[in-house]
């Protein structure tokens, strides 16, 4: 680590309670920077703010866009500036055949992990070009690159966040700021709670290096992509998939 590789950085991470946004956040504090929180399990938040030592917290849903505006100006009053957002709140929602999928699963998939990633963008962007300066991550995952059986609401919502950071990357490209994704495989999080065990082999067999990822891998990517190292590389994707992505 680089203690001060984010030193007068400020950075907004969605889902930062638990998982790839807590770890992330604890890195991106370790090595000089402040973060805003925003999660919607109260209780967790409040263990990782004190845990990571968070500047500023936010409990919230993000598929709800009132709430996302009056965060994005609460944590950008909070830490002066925002310079990074990681977008990693998501929920799997329901594994079972398409002809079978709840329609109100269905709609609460988008919402949250597409929808969520827009408002979240919508809000902080103009904080960011007025600033002329800032890293967007948004957390995608390879099943929406590849499809995964049985979880057709997840894939779409993250196959969608993956053409969406294409699109807004293109339009800020002159701006600088810089708008990547991430594609992992599965790794050890809490999100795994919300599938059958038959789900979480399927993936893990599908993976040449016949493990799961460690969170820390893919913390390690998010901060390379949301620092000033990362210069060159907008409306890009890049992998944690143990070799299962083939494109």
């Amino acid at each position: 680590m680089d203690a001060e590789r984010f030193a007068g950085r400020t950075a907004i991470i969605t889902g930062g309670a638990s998982g790839l946004g807590r770890a992330t956040a604890l890195r991106i504090v370790a090595e000089g920077g402040r973060v805003a929180l925003w999660d919607r399990n109260k209780e967790m938040l409040r263990e990782a703010q004190a845990e990571i030592g968070a500047s500023h917290v936010v409990a919230l849903d993000v598929s709800e866009a009132t709430a996302v505006a009056e965060a994005a100006l609460s944590s950008g009053a909070a830490l002066g500036r925002v310079d990074i957002l990681m977008n990693s709140a998501g929920i799997t929602g329901a594994s079972v055949p398409v002809v079978d999928f709840p329609l109100e699963d269905w709609r609460r998939v988008i919402e949250i992990n597409l929808n969520g990633v827009f408002y979240c963008c919508r809000q902080v962007v103009p904080l960011m070009v007025a600033n002329g300066y800032g890293r967007i991550i948004n957390v995608a995952s390879v099943a929406g690159k590849e499809g995964n059986p049985n979880a057709s609401a997840y894939s779409a919502s993250k196959a969608g966040v993956i053409g969406f950071t294409k699109s807004l990357g293109k339009e800020l490209a002159l701006t600088g700021v810089l708008v990547n994704c991430i594609t992992p495989a599965t790794f050890e999080s809490p999100i795994l709670e919300q599938l059958p065990a038959s789900q979480i082999e399927y993936m893990r067999s599908r993976i040449p290096m016949g493990r799961m990822g460690e969170v820390e891998e893919s913390a390690a990517l998010v901060c390379w992509l949301a620092s000033s190292e990362c210069s060159f590389s907008t409306a890009a994707t890049f992998d944690t998939s143990g070799g299962r992505t083939t494109y």
